[in-house]
């Protein structure tokens, strides 16, 4: 067998784990060990309420049993909700790989519209407020960290479609940051977290700026970045849907509170010269809004246009943003007056409410039963969530105020549960009608158990009142009414501790004694006989945090590697959906893979990784649908080393398989390779499924591995370094760069250091050689760190790809500087009037008054062995939506493959038509890459092998843009007897080129 030297490398590795040792354990023990780092420890507590009773059939019930606080409550519509939330929550938890970890998502499914691996900025503080409650700290550190420090906080494209008003992912939509960072360390108690944040989250709330204005001191917002696409307000400007822009009560509520959090956190790191600052920022905004956003005589905080309103008039309308400020503790006792709306017949009660604007709105309901997405009157979760918050803090944290009280806590909460229902069972989609029991936003694959807002929140800070403090603190201040017979919240995890909170009027039901009760890690620390607020000490937290864990197989965007294949699958059910991260149960939306329909006795899947890994701890669940797919009778696993084998050292829990819970295989020792299979298989030979399959790793602690993301491959060879830096003192530090079979990875500089003190750094300079990898095709590359005496690995993972370089395709088929007119055959596929034609001065002008376009092929033909279009523009037209130039090979109307470069819409992708049939996915690849295009800037396309690829240089370096497989619908030698095309197509004004060539492989 032949192996890359990399592989040798890597192989030779000593990779230490923390597997347990099993020799000599009985079976039940063995299983427990196996599960034991699974989920975090619940520790001590109590075990009053039958757990799994009020679980019912969740799938995978020990993770719930080890993260969420167990209720019980009288009123069984709400009861049954908060589990049920706890599960669309669990299915919204999604591993995204190594570099952002884990994000909590809004669909189950991916909308187009998404921050990088599917992040959306808009419910990122309800997520934070709901997951707050989890035991395990990983989730919401991950997605915290997303969003501030990772990919959310990237870079995104300034356009009317994802917001053209902000640069980043994080600004988005509106965004409670630090508000919902500090309400997260008052429950999990861990400070340093949060106050290690403030630099970024200083930068999120400071980003705001630009929509800063300062002769009102107030902040304005579209309502569509509000999360609010048709509202009330847009209604009333000449754009319903991206209209509005105005002050509100949303923003500057939201950057209110973002400032008092901030300042409480410099407090708690004992910078009051910097908390005073923020604080002033904060009053500054409370004064304001006050002045231009409160109507003192409507009693309510309402929109204030931006635009054409020199008199700073607010709108007649009340929208249920008017409560927000309230959920920030921002409005004064004196205020509360605008809470007599939540139960007025006319104003924003309902049985299924609250509305979103006020029934007296002219407005109200506007075209909200026909289509998506009005917020104008329809329950709206997002929005009820939010006022159910705001009205517990008032009625917990303000002067007592005749206008509302714990009974319309209730009642709108329950009615909130009951607003969560479909069919008779607990649901939750877009939005729901206030008025009649049905969703009226709810699109099949698409708004299934949306997580767009809170609700266990507002049953544990709220109803059962744990009101969480980030001193050594907590308050319990219920909003149940006194005439409940019981109710119990218990072990919320709470500062690094289990808080049970039980009444039971007069003790029949519990046993425990009347009244209400507190115990703290299972030891009764208060008792007193009515539901008065009072505060508790709580014991400093102690203990270490979880162990970072990390999944090498998981793939979201499903291209590239990882990715996974199958011997069959069934069409709905392709075998990348089991590595996207996500894992549940659903029949719609699926993220599964089955061998349903299968011909074959039995099928197996496999992760490709693209270059090796370790293979440690191996996590497998298998779906069930009761019907044509149940859980295997047994599997196997295998790995490749140049030939399949069976994996050694498996230590399995369970022994056998189970459906809808995890079946765990920890490798013992580790083993390296890029590929491992699983063999699922039934007695009965029927079909099975997996709704994930995972394989995890722990880093060393204390050792960050680094590779650069982007390698760009020429000449089948590169040059990179890899970084492994120590945040402690470690010895025997080893790096290894992990390339694909058949590739090399030679260090250049040495590989291993005997001691890496803390802050030190080992870089590796690495040459790279990559045979066979074809023009745009990308492959991963991957660092593996270990220290003698440590435990796991490492790693980072970059990604290689072959680029354009002009001087691989050294023979020039045609050239032309457009100095006089060398005679092309003008095409018209798209049906249009060419546009007038100048050649003049070195450049090739099309000019039109109205949509124009033609294709020029020049009178060459292309190579079998490749072809390169290279064109040089030298400005655009400026019309739209038509403002497009062409490349890549026609044969005449009937037969062409060009990528096309739209600079209107800052697009660019790919038409393929044979025949005079258009093509689609299939040959074009599906659409669209970003064209950001910018003067001095040349565009290429490249055919060859079956393969097109277009290509935009900037600077020195070629990107690509799209890579279409064009082989699938015409054949490779007939396109490449087609002539070299340049097509031009714009609505008016000119587009001028400066240069056209055609060149082919050496």
């Amino acid at each position: 067998m032949r192996v890359s030297m990399t592989m040798l490398v890597v192989a030779a590795l000593t990779i230490s784990t923390t597997l347990p040792a099993m020799a000599g354990l009985d079976p039940v023990t063995e299983r427990e060990a196996l599960a034991a780092d699974l989920y975090p420890s619940v520790g001590a507590g109590t075990n009053f309420l039958n757990h799994a009773e009020l679980l019912g059939n969740v799938p995978e019930p020990a993770w719930y049993e080890a993260n969420v606080p167990f209720v019980d409550l009288p009123d069984r519509e709400i009861r049954d909700t908060y589990y049920y939330r706890w599960r669309t929550y669990r299915e919204a938890l999604k591993y995204t790989g190594p570099k952002d970890g884990w994000i909590v998502s809004e669909f189950l499914g991916p909308v187009g519209y998404s921050a990088p691996n599917g992040g959306i900025v808009a419910a990122a503080g309800h997520h934070v407020y709901e997951g707050r409650w989890l035991r395990d700290h990983r989730y919401l550190d991950d997605y915290v960290d997303y969003w501030l420090r990772g990919s959310g906080a990237g870079p995104k494209p300034a356009t009317d479609f994802l917001n053209e008003n902000t640069t980043d992912w994080a600004h988005q939509y509106s965004f409670w940051a630090a508000d919902a960072v500090a309400a997260r360390a008052a429950v999990d108690g861990r400070q340093g977290f949060a106050t290690d944040r403030l630099p970024e989250l200083v930068r999120q709330w400071q980003r705001w700026s630009p929509q800063f204005d300062q002769d009102l001191g107030l902040y304005w917002q579209t309502p569509v970045w509000d999360a609010m696409e048709y509202t009330a307000s847009s209604y009333q400007s000449p754009d319903p849907y991206h209209g509005g822009d105005g002050f509100r009560p949303t923003l500057n509520a939201y950057q209110y509170g973002d400032a008092r959090a901030i300042a409480e956190l410099y407090r708690a790191r004992g910078d009051a010269t910097t908390a005073r600052q923020y604080d002033q920022a904060a009053d500054a905004l409370k004064a304001n809004q006050e002045k231009w956003l409160w109507d003192d005589a409507g009693k309510f905080y309402k929109h204030v246009m931006r635009d054409d309103n020199p008199n700073r008039a607010k709108l007649a309308d009340r929208e249920s943003i008017g409560f927000v400020p309230w959920y920030f503790h921002m409005p004064p006792a004196a205020n509360s007056a605008a809470w007599a709306q939540l139960t007025d017949p006319q104003g924003f009660a309902a049985a299924y409410g609250p509305t979103t604007a006020e029934r007296r709105s002219p407005w109200f309901m506007k075209d909200a039963l026909n289509g998506c997405c009005r917020w104008n009157g329809p329950s709206w979760p997002y929005a009820t969530s939010q006022t159910l918050t705001a009205l517990a803090n008032l009625l917990i944290d303000y002067p007592a105020q005749p206008y509302v009280d714990r009974d319309d806590y209730l009642s709108v909460l329950r009615g909130y549960a009951l607003t969560q229902r479909k069919n008779g069972q607990p649901y939750v989609a877009e939005a729901h009608h206030p008025d009649e029991n049905r969703w009226i936003y709810d699109g099949k694959g698409h708004s299934e158990d949306y997580n767009h807002s809170t609700f266990n929140d507002n049953v544990l800070s709220g109803l059962l009142g744990i009101r969480p403090q980030l001193g050594d603190t907590v308050r319990i201040a219920p909003l149940a009414p006194s005439s409940w017979s019981h109710f119990a919240a218990e072990n919320v995890p709470y500062h690094g501790h289990n808080l049970t909170v039980l009444w039971d009027r007069d003790g029949s039901k519990y046993g425990k004694g009347a009244g209400l009760r507190v115990w703290v890690d299972g030891t009764l620390k208060h008792t007193q006989t009515g539901l008065t607020a009072v505060n508790l000490a709580i014991p400093a937290r102690t203990g270490a945090d979880l162990q970072e864990q990390v999944d090498d197989f998981a793939n979201v965007s499903r291209a590239g590697f990882p990715t996974a294949r199958a011997s069959y699958s069934y069409s709905a059910d392709p075998p990348t959906k089991a590595i996207d991260g996500q894992d549940f149960h659903l029949d719609v939306p699926g993220t599964r893979w089955t061998s349903y329909g299968s011909p074959n006795a039995a099928d197996w899947l496999e992760v490709d990784l693209g270059a090796p890994t370790t293979i440690s701890d191996l996590r497998v669940a298998f779906y069930d649908d009761g019907g044509g797919v149940r859980v295997p009778t047994a599997f196997d696993l295998q790995y490749w080393d140049g030939q399949w084998r069976d994996m050694p050292g498996q230590q399995r829990s369970p022994a056998q398989p189970v459906a809808r819970q995890v079946n765990r295989v920890l490798v013992q020792p580790a083993l390296t390779t890029s590929r491992v299979r699983i063999l699922p298989r039934r007695a009965d030979g029927g079909a099975v499924g997996i709704t994930a399959i995972s394989s995890w790793r722990s880093p060393v602690a204390g050792l960050t591995a680094v590779v650069p993301d982007d390698l760009a491959i020429r000449g089948g060879a590169v040059e990179t370094t890899t970084t492994l830096t120590a945040q402690r003192l470690l010895r025997g530090v080893q790096a290894a760069l992990a390339v694909p079979p058949g590739w090399t990875a030679t260090p250049l500089t040495p590989a291993y250091t005997a001691q890496l003190a803390s802050g030190q750094s080992l870089v590796t300079r690495w040459r790279v050689t990559a045979p066979g990898l074809r023009l745009g095709e990308r492959a991963p590359i991957r660092v593996l760190a270990t220290a003698s005496g440590e435990s796991g690995t490492s790693s980072a993972v970059g990604s290689a790809q072959t680029v354009f370089d002009p001087a691989d395709y050294g023979r020039v088929l045609w050239d032309d500087t457009f100095d006089t007119d060398r005679g092309y055959r003008v095409d018209g596929p798209f049906g249009e009037p060419a546009p007038a034609l100048r050649v003049a001065n070195g450049v090739l002008t099309a000019s039109a008054g109205s949509r124009a376009g033609a294709v020029l092929a020049a009178p060459v033909a292309g190579d079998a062995r490749g072809t390169a279009v290279v064109v040089e523009p030298r400005s655009f037209a400026g019309s739209a939506p038509e403002d497009s130039l062409f490349l890549g090979q026609t044969a005449g109307n009937r037969d062409f493959a060009l990528a096309w470069f739209n600079n209107a819409g800052k697009a660019s992708g790919v038409d393929v038509t044979v025949g005079g049939v258009r093509r689609g996915d299939e040959a074009t690849g599906g659409c669209c890459a970003t064209l950001n295009w910018a003067a001095g800037d040349r565009l290429a396309v490249v055919l060859e092998g079956g393969q097109l690829t277009s290509w935009q240089q900037h600077g020195t370096r070629w990107t690509l843009l799209r890579s279409a497989p064009i082989g699938a619908v015409v054949d490779p030698a007939v396109v490449a007897g087609w002539e070299p095309g340049l097509g031009l197509r714009l609505d008016a004004g000119a587009l001028t080129i400066d240069r056209f060539t055609v060149r082919a492989r050496n």
